[in-house]
């Protein structure tokens, strides 16, 4: 039957799903049925490809390419495998594998489970059943492709993630119900990327680096990529949100971040593609001052070994054309002295404060967070109880539809609530504390030989929201609202504390008696005289 001066042939093998693989469809079950069938028609086997259940459309082409391009060059000119579906599953395939057998007689493939061979000298009837097999196999790959894709539809529209990976996140569950839980070894480190870019001002490189300093590493054990950093960033997942086909959908697992904050890294990443220019120097101000006359930046460049700022939009903006950085700087330094806390016993007295007070909203937010909480368990056991009666029929798709969107919207407002109250009181001691040891420390770290151009301006930024230069060379600011609580805040303190430390003398005086009333405001009912 074979030409025995060329007796050589190629196995391929391939499953396709787990299933398959579990039913007896495995690789090696395979690869022994085709070796054997080889040895009874005096085959030698030289080569054998594999497709495993694991490989993408792109590997599954791949290997099919090298397979081709292999029994080409070695004059290979028979094919053994198992299926006619394990070979090929569309018709371009299927047309190669045709203008491949139909250039020689000797070339020949084998579907040895079918008992059944395709080559030139084929008979009709027998094309005709290759056709119709090969246009089986395409219409089972697409009908399967159309359930997966509604399998998908449905996990979405039901509130989890169809399908992939996502860093700070883990699956749980059985196939087919797998279900996202928090990662808690990674989920901090996703939580600081947004912080570093929201609050610090960090760029994407300078976040991948600052991570990589703090520890955290991709699945190959290396620095995560800028690439990855940015794609985290913008994904609405981290904010409770799937993105599927362009569309947005309620998710049932849990945020890392709160909608505020994923909006605000939105906006910021958006002027930073629209607008970023790429910096060559590192200068302390630089995008940082405008000018109030024409609304231009002022751009900095060095002179014999000191920093000089104009305007870059027009040369007589500013007063003499140049400002040195030093001159700005006394400026801004006397801002920072007006907020600052007169001396380490006031920091120790907002600290006692914000300890009682931090107790009081605790409290109140964990009564609150819990009806929030028990609200939306019932709204998710409706979803839950609707979507079943949906595939039992025993609700329309119309009704189903209209409802679960009512319902997420009540769902989403009150994890807005939820947001809200988080912002408010979270972390309220640490927030506060921190204001405050700001105020302290922030000229003394400013001018700190150790402190780099970078930290210099994420200090500036956190106090001043906008900083201009007039004319006169007169530098102006917008403060932020942690400046503006202060510059309010620090001067009563600072003035009260002056009154109590000489009472002090006379007797003790407890960090939070009566004598700074304006601490804890309406704390005792019976306040004694301040002095």
């Amino acid at each position: 039957m074979f030409d025995e001066k060329d007796n050589r042939c190629i196995v391929l093998c391939r499953v396709s799903s787990k299933e398959q693989e579990d039913r007896g469809y495995s690789l090696e079950a395979q690869e022994k049925l085709l070796t054997q069938y080889a040895e009874k028609q005096n085959l030698r086997v030289v080569k054998i490809f594999k497709i495993t259940e694991s490989a993408s459309g792109k590997q599954i082409r791949k290997i099919f390419n090298e397979m081709l391009t292999y029994v080409k060059k070695q004059k290979v000119n028979v094919i053994l495998c198992e299926k006619i579906d394990r070979l090929t599953r569309n018709l371009k395939d299927a047309a190669i594998i045709s203008d491949w057998v139909h250039a020689d007689d000797k070339r020949i493939v084998h579907f040895v489970k079918e008992n059944f061979s395709v080559s030139r000298n084929t008979r009709a009837h027998e094309n005709l059943v290759w056709d119709m097999k090969v246009a089986i196999a395409r219409f089972y790959t697409n009908n399967l492709s159309e359930e997966v894709r509604k399998g998908q539809n449905a996990k979405v529209e039901n509130g989890w993630l169809a399908n992939g990976f996502k860093p700070g996140y883990t699956t749980v569950g059985e196939k087919g119900k797998k279900t996202c839980i928090v990662d808690e070894n990674v989920a901090p480190h996703i939580v600081r990327m947004f912080e570093l870019y929201d609050t610090v001002g960090l760029s994407i490189i300078q976040i991948a680096n600052k991570l990589y300093e703090e520890g955290a590493r991709n699945r190959n054990g290396r620095k995560i990529g800028k690439t990855s950093v940015h794609r985290i960033l913008i994904d609405p997942f981290y904010a409770g949100h799937i993105l599927w086909h362009g569309k947005k959908y309620e998710g049932k697992h849990k945020p890392l971040i709160s909608q505020q904050m994923f909006d605000r890294v939105q906006e910021k990443l958006r002027r930073h593609y629209t607008n970023g220019q790429s910096q060559n120097h590192d200068y302390v101000f630089k995008g940082m001052i405008n000018c109030t006359k024409c609304g231009y930046l002022v751009s900095w460049e060095v002179q014999k070994g000191h920093y000089y700022g104009r305007c870059k939009g027009h040369t007589n903006c500013v007063k003499k054309g140049f400002i040195r950085q030093e001159k700005v700087e006394d400026q801004l330094c006397d801002l920072l002295d007006a907020i600052r806390p007169q001396d380490k016993d006031v920091l120790d007295w907002i600290n006692q404060g914000l300890k009682e007070k931090n107790q009081e909203k605790v409290t109140y937010t964990n009564e609150t967070r819990q009806k929030h909480t028990d609200a939306i368990n019932k709204i998710e056991a409706r979803l839950d109880r609707m979507y079943e009666d949906r595939l039992d029929g025993v609700i329309t798709d119309e009704y189903y539809q209209r409802k679960s969107e009512e319902y997420k919207r009540e769902k989403r407002g009150i994890l807005e609530q939820m947001e809200g109250l988080e912002d408010r009181v979270e972390n309220y001691y640490e927030i506060g504390l921190e204001i405050h040891n700001l105020a302290f420390n922030a000229r003394e770290q400013y001018f700190d030989p150790s402190t780099t151009s970078e930290q210099k301006r994420i200090l500036l930024k956190r106090l001043f929201a906008r900083i201009e230069l007039d004319t006169e060379q007169k530098v102006t600011v917008i403060p932020s609202p942690a400046y503006e609580f202060l510059a309010t805040w620090m001067p009563r303190l600072n003035l009260i504390s002056e009154p109590s430390k000489k009472d002090s003398t006379k007797r003790k005086t407890g960090s939070l008696e009566p004598a700074h009333p304006v601490l804890l405001e309406g704390r005792d009912s019976n306040p004694r005289p301040i002095g």
